[in-house]
């Protein structure tokens, strides 16, 4: 596909708290986009709090997707998340709207923007149940030794993630990092502008903390209560989340609440310095440090205006 023919699409991504869904909600509408959550957690009905999910007030009528479209029991992975995304870009395209795919799972948006293809040979079931018998630093030790690229990017505790890795080279004999990096090589499907957001790395966590404060205040753990009730199991994909695991942990006596907040706070920085490790390898990106504003809220989306409308094709 020629540079010419391709369609536009916007990206808004870049570690947590640092006001990518504003952003894209301005952006949208000075452009007549439409907004597609890049988010893992964001899917689910009724967890609303733990995954800062946009509220209709926020959204200022601009039309989300793959917001609130499945329930707490069902899984969401990398190839739902694919084909809902580009189902729902060809939506936006269909009324002449712009598709703005916001977000902080890098993967998830390189998974769409790359077209990357996920076909797999059948996995091994005797090989996962071995794997998942074990704990999560075994599992740890044991990618570290055959893929430690992934270990960049993937924390110890995601057991789902680091399993995915494990099975991975187990059936092809390559490295997951590996193959990953040959997916980011491939031409975009897109003419994108994928934007960065970005602050001072103290003032980053600052934000996250504060973040993380106001979640508790506004009832996560009655929200967690509430699944845990519903017979929501703790291996639950919807249940892997930051903020949703630690508040289920305490609410089953692991420990305190004090010390889950704690880890909330802890897990979303090493969680949000993946993320920027994850993007500073995308190629073709627009850093938006917010620390070099003076506005930072109106002048970033300021810049993402400019930079869409100086080379504006058709869609």
């Amino acid at each position: 596909m020629t540079e010419e023919k391709k369609r536009k699409l916007i990206i808004i991504a870049g570690p947590t708290a640092t006001g990518k869904s504003a952003a894209a909600v301005e952006l949208a509408k000075r452009i007549g986009g439409e907004v597609i959550s890049a988010d893992s957690m964001q899917v689910y009905r009724g967890m609303d709090i733990g995954s800062a999910k946009v509220t209709k007030e926020e959204m200022q009528g601009v039309p989300h997707h793959l917001i609130d479209v499945l329930e707490p029991e069902e899984a969401f992975n990398i190839t739902l998340f694919q084909k809902m995304a580009t189902d729902a870009a060809e939506e936006i395209y269909s009324r002449g709207h712009v598709p703005i795919i916001c977000g902080g799972t890098g993967f998830y948006i390189q998974s769409v923007l790359y077209g990357i293809e996920f076909t797999r040979e059948e996995t091994d079931l005797a090989y996962r149940a071995g794997l998942e018998e074990l704990p999560a630093d075994k599992l740890y030790e044991m990618l570290k030794a055959v893929d430690p690229a992934s270990c960049e990017a993937i924390h110890a505790n995601n057991r789902k993630r680091v399993i995915r890795a494990l099975e991975f080279y187990h059936e092809t004999g390559q490295p997951i990092s590996a193959h990953n990096a040959q997916e980011r090589a491939r031409e975009a499907a897109f003419d994108a502008r994928f934007f960065v957001l970005t602050d001072e790395r103290s003032v980053l966590y600052e934000r996250i903390d504060a973040r993380v404060d106001r979640m508790v205040e506004a009832g996560l753990v009655d929200e967690v209560k509430r699944l845990k009730e519903r017979g929501i199991a703790r291996t639950a994909v919807s249940m892997q989340g930051l903020g949703y695991k630690e508040i289920y942990d305490y609410l089953s006596g692991e420990y305190s609440l004090e010390e889950a907040v704690k880890r909330i706070k802890q897990g979303s920085r090493h969680y949000a310095k993946r993320q920027l490790t994850w993007f500073k390898r995308e190629r073709d990106t627009i850093w938006l440090d917010r620390s070099t504003f003076k506005d930072a809220e109106r002048e970033i989306v300021d810049r993402m205006e400019e930079e869409y409308l100086n080379d504006k094709r058709s869609i």
